[in-house]
């Protein structure tokens, strides 16, 4: 007699490995993050997110001429179909910005003419005008929902200080550029969680990359996934000063409640993340007159570690949505936008792990995702339900 088939059971697939990968890795027990082999936070204190781009597509960091070359691509990649802009117009203005996004990538697509070309090389250039095309997407509605004047692209300028210049109108300050740029590299991947697996499954289907970025998109919107920083500043807001974190602290944790921004599904030790982003969330709180949430989310760190240590025994580590939340809101973008920003950073890395999943090894033939799940509905009978037809139920 045959064995039975036991599928194994795992809630969220945590502990499964899916597929292998040669974008990025996390090291969780040694805190780190690691993008084709180089670390997290080399790349943030030396590279720009074009660099960042290149290494993710082509697998390798940029010379000076292939980051020129890079650079041109995307500069040139920048403007986006009248068609869409037409759209956005007619969207309701408390549209949510991460619906935009979703919505405005498969517009791309049909005015992609290699959208549905099955070459890799096709699909590095769909990634470019990705990485590209997002980030004037959403600078574009965050505009026109504001009653403004979408601002067309400045090709003199690099991606960080021209997505700012969009979303604001005017040329940015330089430190805030910098801060956004180291952003975006700290952002660019992070191997497989939620939206990257949802990217990489949509690909194993052998859908174009436009799909795929969809579906990551969709997914990065859910609140378990990219609305934490979000969740980081409403918490932020609450409290309103440093005064009342100890009593916030408390509270939160005698309703059983989390403390956003700390703890991690992968990593065992603080976030290297976070510590790149502190010190500039600090600089731009300065920059804005207004150090105060900075100021808060240090106290708040330091006394919900040792409120957890105290009493539940345990270690809990700050993550890289507890200083991006203060960051970006120092530089003056919206709450909704923060997920938004996630996503025209992680494009990089979706898009890198499309390519991979279906273009790696010899044949450009993905194996198609097809997890097994087991049944644990009710039978009416030993095997089968017995139909019984409309007129005697």
């Amino acid at each position: 007699m045959q064995e039975e088939c036991k599928p194994t059971m795992n809630t969220g697939l945590r502990g499964v490995t899916v597929a292998s990968t040669k974008v990025s890795d996390v090291i969780g027990a040694e805190g780190k993050l690691i993008y084709r082999g180089y670390l997290v936070t080399d790349l943030a204190a030396r590279t720009s997110f074009e660099e960042v781009v290149h290494l993710l597509l082509h697998e390798k960091l940029p010379d000076k001429e292939e980051l020129e070359h890079i650079k041109q691509q995307l500069t040139a990649e920048r403007h986006i179909p009248g068609a869409l802009i037409d759209a956005l117009k007619t969207c309701p203005s408390d549209s949510l910005p991460m619906d935009i996004l979703q919505a405005a990538v498969p517009m791309l697509a049909n005015h992609d003419p290699e959208a549905a070309d099955q070459n890799k090389e096709a699909a590095v250039r769909k990634a470019v005008r990705l990485i590209a095309k997002l980030a004037t997407v959403l600078a574009a509605w965050e505009r026109i929902r504001t009653g403004k004047t979408p601002v067309s692209p400045d090709p003199a300028m690099d991606h960080a200080e021209n997505f700012l210049y969009m979303l604001f109108g005017e040329k940015p300050d330089s430190d805030l550029v910098h801060f956004f740029d180291v952003a975006l590299v700290l952002h660019a991947e992070h191997s497989f969680n939620a939206s990257t697996f949802a990217a990489r499954e949509v690909a194993s289907t052998r859908a174009h990359m436009y799909a795929a970025v969809s579906a990551a998109i969709g997914s990065l919107s859910g609140e378990l996934h990219g609305g934490a920083n979000v969740r980081v500043m409403q918490m932020l807001k609450e409290i309103d000063t440093v005064d009342r974190v100890k009593a916030y602290i408390n509270t939160v944790l005698d309703e059983g409640r989390l403390i956003m921004g700390l703890g991690h599904a992968v990593y065992q030790t603080d976030d290297p993340r976070a510590h790149i982003l502190a010190p500039m969330a600090k600089r731009a709180g300065e920059l804005a007159g207004e150090t105060k949430w900075y100021d808060i989310s240090t106290v708040l760190e330091k006394e919900g570690k040792a409120a957890f240590k105290a009493r539940k025994g345990i270690d809990i580590y700050v993550n890289v949505d507890f200083y991006s939340a203060s960051l970006y809101y120092a530089m003056g973008i919206a709450l909704d936008l923060f997920s938004p920003l996630f996503a025209i950073s992680r494009v990089a890395g979706w898009t890198a792990h499309v390519i991979e999943e279906q273009y790696a090894g010899a044949a450009p033939k993905p194996t198609l995702y097809r997890p097994q799940s087991k049944y644990v509905g009710e039978y009416c009978g030993p095997d089968e339900c017995r139909f019984v037809p409309l007129d005697e139920r």
